[in-house]
């Protein structure tokens, strides 16, 4: 019986698809036609929730051609027992092709369909530990909807991707999830306890691309743009394009050019001139009542693809390891005063191939002035990144970032770092060096993850030296902080029944905070359900001597999160608490967290959400000082699969002490964005972001008013 078992299990691990050739392109309509039986399919597909390696309620088959320049595959979905739902303001089917064109084990492309045509891509790294949807890649889709069944069809031009030239067999995994009964299937069987690994994806055979010449893209941003800021006694209004002098059209021009050119099939060259990155998307508020900044993600596009090479390995959404992160893209065209620094230009060159990562990263800024003063001056950035696999699925790697001002100013780091994977299993351990103005500095992190059957052990060490500094290119705060921290518990699946799995931790964390001598000691205890329905919560509590800002306390806190689907809707709320210092306040002394967001769908082409925050803060006597609420209301219309308008409006209050009476609205921010993606990669944006927050009399103001019409069109050789 053994036997038999092994067997199944390496046929199971092994599977295969082989790609056939056709002269006649397939039409991708949402319908599969007659030639599509001349190709080869991945069928058998294997539950993953919410009954794991069970056999699927309904049948699932995909298909798979090529000719020259593309790669084509076909999704027929059986719905004998549920129909196919599509609808763009709820949970609905979808389907998924995840591709590993470099051998690699470990990164890969994914290509998600929805059933009302909406498309998510973007690249899996670190054997399936992150996923990021930073990548906007040239290919279609269509999706037929019928009663008895859901067909889907995409075409993948070669061109539009990178792969190792001459390599013809890739990693695949192909998914299927049905909103009717919340079912996810995977065509290679995926372990709950280890997630979606690329290296335990199936093979598809025979991939041979045949394109010749050089793929290249151009495309121009142009846009209008009005800036208008409200200081004490004058106003600033800042216009593009700006016709007040012929000097001043020709240096600010209302005009981008971005390229990306494809040497070879794993060599791209990314460069961008006079670049815009008007305010389409405004940051969230946070309350930060700590003594660390806020990380801000980035959203300028120029920045965000490629972010799979230009950065260390970590442990994805897992919060007890913290990564040096020795270029932070944020820094080059920093926001300042609520404007930002210009960015003359811009070159990436990246290489990716079977066992190489490489990239270099080069940006050059003007200078900012505010009336006639220099508060900026011209800078250049420069990245480099080299990372080679070994032992299949492990890698090791080397970093450098610096900006150069003068020779008198300046900052640089170089960090290497090593990963060791195996299955669930993960060891990362990075080191850098950083030197700002003649000071220099020392940095160390590691962490570890396993998990042996039923039992998972996880910690992490951190040691950044005082004169560690990489505060002009990257994002490493903890300055002189030493910080250890080790977890263990138990962690169980279940076949049947309404929980699913559950994880119960229990850890220390030893820190030592930045100019402290003595070192904290806290313990943690956390539980982890999650359930059948795709509910879960996470629940924590902290407990330990803190040493602090020359205090020493009991530190103490409480963390509940809840989330799950609601009537196809996601729902997230919770609240943490917690007796820690208040670096705004000065003192020590309990404050809250509490947040609650949910959207709901109208009618399928509109929806309205909801996110709400209320921070807490007490005295040392234990006196509430300070509640303040936000609340973002929304109003979402999609109105086909390319083209959707988002209305918001952030309201900010603050109460003194607990009297709900006296609560005044302290900042309020409408806004509006719409977009439409016409063609591959061309996008119309019309966004504006209003903005009012109180002055140091505690009067509302107006702060400023941004409103950008941008254009962005490919043009594809």
């Amino acid at each position: 019986m053994s036997f038999i078992l092994i067997i199944a299990l390496m046929a199971q691990s092994s599977k295969t698809v082989e790609v056939r050739f056709t002269e006649v392109a397939p039409r991708i309509d949402g319908m599969i036609e007659d030639i599509w039986q001349t190709a080869d399919s991945a069928y058998n597909f294997v539950q993953y929730e919410p009954y794991e390696k069970e056999e699927p309620e309904q049948k699932t088959s995909v298909y798979v051609l090529q000719d020259e320049e593309n790669l084509y595959f076909a999704f027929r979905c059986y719905a004998d027992k549920y129909a196919p739902f599509a609808c763009f303001t709820k949970d609905e089917d979808n389907i998924r092709v995840s591709i590993d064109p470099f051998g690699s084990k470990t990164t890969g492309y994914y290509f998600l369909v929805f059933a009302s045509e909406l498309i998510w891509d973007g690249w899996v790294m670190d054997d399936g530990r992150e996923w990021d949807d930073s990548w906007e890649g040239i290919w279609s889709r269509a999706v037929g909807v019928y009663d008895n069944r859901l067909e889907a069809e995409i075409k993948i031009p070669f061109k539009s991707i990178r792969y190792k030239k001459g390599l013809s067999e890739w990693g695949v995994q192909f998914l299927r999830y049905t909103s009717a009964n919340k079912e996810t299937d995977y065509w290679t069987e995926v372990d709950h306890s280890e997630g979606e690994l690329v290296s335990k994806w199936g093979t598809l055979k025979g991939v041979n691309p045949q394109t010749t010449g050089c793929y290249f893209e151009l495309y121009p941003e142009c846009y209008v743009r009005y800036d208008r800021y409200y200081y004490e006694g004058e106003d600033s209004i800042k216009t593009k394009p700006n016709f007040s002098s012929f000097k001043k059209f020709i240096s600010d021009p209302p005009l981008t050019l971005n390229m990306k050119w494809d040497i070879t099939p794993q060599t791209t060259l990314n460069a961008t001139i006079y670049p815009d990155f008007a305010q389409i998307e405004s940051d969230p508020f946070t309350l930060n009542l700590g003594r660390y900044p806020t990380y801000l993600r980035e959203r300028r596009p120029f920045f965000i693809e490629g972010t799979d090479i230009f950065r260390m390995s970590g442990f994805g959404d897992w919060g007890f390891f913290q990564d040096i992160q020795l270029f932070y893209s944020r820094k080059i065209g920093k926001s300042m005063n609520g404007d930002a620094v210009p960015i003359i230009g811009g070159l990436k060159l990246t290489n990716k191939s079977q066992n190489w990562n490489m990239g270099l990263l080069s940006a050059y800024t003007d200078k900012y002035e505010v009336i006639d003063s220099i508060i900026e001056p011209y800078k250049g950035y420069s990245v480099f990144r080299m990372k080679r696999s070994i032992m299949g699925t492990s890698d090791i790697g080397l970093l450098f970032s610096g900006t150069l001002e003068n020779e008198d100013n300046y900052n640089y780091a170089v960090g290497i770092d090593g990963v060791y994977r195996k299955g669930a299993s993960q060891l990362i351990v990075q080191g850098a060096t950083s030197k700002k103005n003649e000071k220099q500095g020392f940095a160390f992190t590691s962490g570890f993850h396993t998990l042996l059957k039923d039992f998972r052990i996880f910690g992490s060490a951190m040691v950044v030296q005082d004169s560690f500094d990489v505060s002009d290119i990257g994002f490493v705060p903890w300055v002189g902080m030493q910080r250890y921290r080790l977890f263990a518990g138990p962690f169980k699946t279940f076949s049947r029944g309404f929980l699913r799995a559950i994880s119960a931790n229990a850890g220390i964390r030893v820190t030592q905070e930045p100019g402290d001598s003595n070192r904290s000691y806290n313990g943690l205890l956390e539980l982890i359900p999650e359930y059948r329905n795709r509910w879960g919560n996470y629940i924590s509590f902290s407990y330990g001597k803190q040493y602090e800002v020359d205090t020493n306390y009991i530190f103490r806190s409480a963390n509940l999160n809840t989330w799950g689907n609601l009537l196809g809707q996601h729902l997230d709320f919770g609240c943490w608490y917690g007796y820690t210092y208040n670096y705004l306040r000065g003192f020590p002394a309990y404050r809250g967290s509490n947040w609650f967001s949910l959207s709901y769908s109208i009618m399928p082409n509109l929806s309205t959400g909801v996110r709400t925050n209320l921070w807490i803060e007490w005295d040392t006597t234990n006196t509430i000082i300070s509640m303040m609420p936000s609340i973002r209301p929304n109003f979402f219309a999609r109105f086909t699969a390319d083209m959707s308008l988002s209305i918001f409006s952030e309201f900010v209050m603050t109460t003194p002490g607990s009297d709900l009476n006296a609560t005044e609205l302290y900042s309020v921010r409408p806004g509006l964005l719409f977009t439409w993606n016409f063609r591959p990669k061309s996008w119309l944006y019309i966004a504006l972001n209003d903005y009012h927050a109180q002055d140091n009399t505690g009067a509302l103001q107006h702060q400023y008013l941004i409103g950008a019409v941008k254009a962005k069109y490919l043009l594809y050789f």
